[in-house]
């Protein structure tokens, strides 16, 4: 397996692990992604089994210090030197889960934000993946003020210092 970065030339691949990891209401269209790729594809992170992609991790850098549902939609508030990496979708097919291949993604996510000297990484998730990231060292801020998808997400946030 191999992680690299993504060009717009994975953006059909990219589309269809999203519908197939999130429900509709929560995933991220085509021209979202297009719009993401366009500005800040050196933060997506893919997993490549051979010719398949099975995951990816993805966001934008900002000042700002939570997560908002606006960034979703507005990949011009990529700001390239900014403080936080915000982790907007931790994808792996399903044929995939329970193999390392999230935890291999969010690492290397964590790794390049520590090297491009960020303050850390926030992303949001569901209650019952709060555990998980925590093995990260990711901590748990509360509930998000996100309603996106029309769910509860909790605000988790891996400080550097």
């Amino acid at each position: 397996m191999e992680i690299r970065k993504a060009t717009m030339e994975d953006l059909e691949a990219i589309t269809a692990v999203e519908a197939e990891c999130f429900p509709a209401a929560e995933a991220a269209d085509r021209d979202a992604f297009a719009g993401r790729l366009a500005a800040y594809p050196d933060h997506f992170w893919l997993l490549y089994d051979g010719e398949t992609l099975v995951g990816f991790v993805n966001g934008m850098v900002t000042d700002l210090p939570d997560l908002t549902d606006e960034m979703y939609e507005k990949a011009e508030m990529h700001d390239p030197n900014g403080k936080w990496q915000m982790i907007f979708g931790v994808n792996t097919i399903p044929s995939y889960r329970r193999r390392g291949c999230a935890a291999m993604l969010i690492e290397q996510a964590i790794k390049d934000a520590k090297a491009q000297g960020r303050e850390g990484l926030v992303l949001t998730c569901k209650d019952k993946l709060v555990h998980y990231y925590a093995k990260f060292g990711f901590v748990s801020e509360g509930v998000s003020e996100s309603v996106h998808g029309g769910v509860v997400w909790y605000q988790m946030r891996l400080k550097f210092a």
